[in-house]
């Protein structure tokens, strides 16, 4: 049998009382930092990714590789955007979560 509509609003409507919380898991510790660890060796391999395109881009424009050039170009644009998001990663999530935790 169907429910009513009022009965789908009111199972929709209902809190569970859950809120995110730290110390409740063993290993919260380990977990943050291998993240951490994740987090640096991004932001390392993003140092070389752009000294690599910047390389690239100096050499096309010296030999007068377009191509080359424009390649380069890209790769320095991605990884300056790879490192924004890698450094603003916990500012951007703490920011939704914060967001999110305001939807009633």
């Amino acid at each position: 049998m169907p429910l009513p509509l009022a009965d789908s609003v009111i199972q929709l409507a209902y809190d569970p009382g859950i809120t995110p919380q730290g110390g409740g898991l063993p290993g919260l510790s380990v977990l943050k930092n291998v993240v951490n660890s994740i987090n640096m060796f991004g932001i390392i391999a993003v140092v070389g990714a752009l000294a690599v395109s910047l390389g690239v881009w100096a050499w096309g424009h010296h030999t007068g590789g377009h191509q080359a050039e424009a390649n380069g170009k890209k790769g320095a644009v991605v990884a300056a955007g790879a490192a924004l998001g890698l450094g603003a990663a916990n500012g951007i999530v703490a920011f939704f979560s914060a967001l999110g935790s305001q939807v009633h």
